[in-house]
């Protein structure tokens, strides 16, 4: 799938892309009130679309600018008027 072909709510997402900008990452409380780091990639792939993938916790690890990752379990919602992906607990995130 490519970036341009996501949609809000889209579950089980499969995707390919590289990271061309990577926040720092910054500690936010979640709506359960426990405290997780929270870093924020920007993807791109051949569509010419860019998307955020949110990335909490360990999920970060090995993931730099500039690597292209294969996303499995993806889902994407909508926030500010911005598409966003996130990883389900069952998904993965490979590093190539």
């Amino acid at each position: 799938m490519k970036i341009n072909e996501l949609k809000p709510f889209m579950k089980d997402v499969e995707l390919g892309a590289k990271v061309i900008e990577l926040s720092e990452p910054k500690e936010v409380t979640t709506k359960f009130g426990t405290q997780i780091i929270l870093t924020v990639a920007t993807l791109d792939d051949e569509s010419g679309k860019t998307i955020k993938l949110s990335l909490w916790g360990d999920q970060s690890n090995g993931i730099e600018v500039g690597k292209q990752l294969t996303i499995k379990g993806g889902f994407v919602r909508q926030f500010k008027d911005e598409l966003q992906l996130s990883i389900m607990k069952t998904g993965s995130i490979t590093v190539e």
